[in-house]
Order: C-alpha cells, then sequence, then structure tokens
C-alpha cells in the first residue's frame, strides 16, 4: 500500500522530482526550482569558464536568482532558448522596456569554454557589441544553434530537467535556485 501512495505521490509531483541530477566528486550543479513545472539541474563548468562560474555560484549563493522570472521563451520559427538571470523581473511587468537589461552590476569577461551551443547548453548573456558585457543574465538553448559558438561563454549544461525546459513559459518564476556539490 505505502509503494502504490508513494507512486501516486510521484505521479502527481511529476517526473522530473524524481530525476534530480546527483553531481559526483568534484562537480557543483546549479539547481533551479520552477513553480508549478519542476526542477533544472545545470552542471556547472568550473574548470573551463571558471571566471563566470565562480560569479554565478556567487549570485545563487546570495539568493539573487530566487523568485526572478524567465523573460523570454523563444520557440517559434523553432524552438531556440529561454533567458533569465534580470532582477528586474521581481519587481516589473514583464513588458516594461527594462527587462533584459538589468543585472548584477560586475562585468565577466568572455572565456572560451570550448563547448557548443547544442541543446541545454547555458550560455552568458552580453551586449552585442562587446563580448566583456556579461553580468548575471544567461540563456538555456532549447535546440542546437551553431552559429552562436565561439561568442558566448557556454558555463554549464542542464543534465536533468529538459523536459521542465519544454513547457517553459514567460513568466514562469524560479522559486529557489541553489548550488549542489558532489
Amino acid at each position: 500500500m505505502r509503494r502504490f501512495f508513494l507512486l501516486v505521490i510521484g505521479l502527481a509531483l511529476g517526473a522530473t522530482a524524481w530525476a534530480q541530477y546527483t553531481p559526483k566528486p568534484g562537480e557543483t550543479v546549479m539547481r533551479m526550482n520552477i513553480q508549478g513545472k519542476g526542477v533544472v539541474d545545470i552542471l556547472l563548468y568550473t574548470k573551463q569558464a571558471p571566471k563566470t562560474t565562480s560569479r554565478i555560484i556567487e549570485l545563487v549563493q546570495s539568493g539573487f536568482y530566487d523568485r526572478q522570472k524567465f523573460f523570454e521563451v523563444a520557440r517559434k520559427p523553432r524552438p531556440y532558448m529561454a533567458r533569465f538571470g534580470d532582477p528586474n523581473t521581481k519587481s516589473k511587468p514583464l513588458d516594461d522596456r527594462s527587462i533584459g537589461t538589468g543585472g548584477s552590476g560586475q562585468k565577466i569577461p568572455f572565456e572560451d569554454s570550448g563547448f557548443k551551443h547544442v541543446e541545454g547548453a547555458v550560455g552568458l548573456a552580453r551586449q552585442d557589441n562587446d563580448k566583456d558585457s556579461g553580468d548575471s543574465m544567461f540563456y538555456i538553448m532549447l535546440a542546437p544553434a551553431k552559429f552562436l559558438d565561439g561568442a558566448y561563454t557556454i558555463f554549464g549544461q542542464v543534465v536533468s530537467g529538459l523536459d521542465v525546459l519544454q513547457r517553459l513559459d514567460v513568466g514562469d518564476t524560479a522559486s529557489s535556485v541553489t548550488i549542489v556539490r558532489g
């Protein structure tokens, strides 16, 4: 009876609740709890993008990303990316013209981690004309985009929760973002 009860609860919560990634020794994972959708685990490339991941970890540990909203989810004409990390999304309506321009106020220089823009890749957003203008905003690829390779710092890869990303909508909130170490 207990197994049946646990199975029913598991189905009600969704498969993603059971599919969280357990980091191996030495790995660092950023865990995003997306309200009403599930959990997205991102393996951080701490060796290949040390400056970027160090700053992202610092922001996560300060609570900077908690209760922020996804302000762009581009799916047409084909799946592309979801964008996150603007603190303005906590207090302003998502149609405010300043959404997508906010940050922590600390620039992160470009790091060529050598990774490609595949589905689930996580990259540091930046201004179009300045590779060294990354800050707190990042994007998660919903599909491959080779034309972006080499132009942005790829600092992580989704290792569980791709199904959650496919159900994302603009305005979805990360109730909490935490760091999990192996």
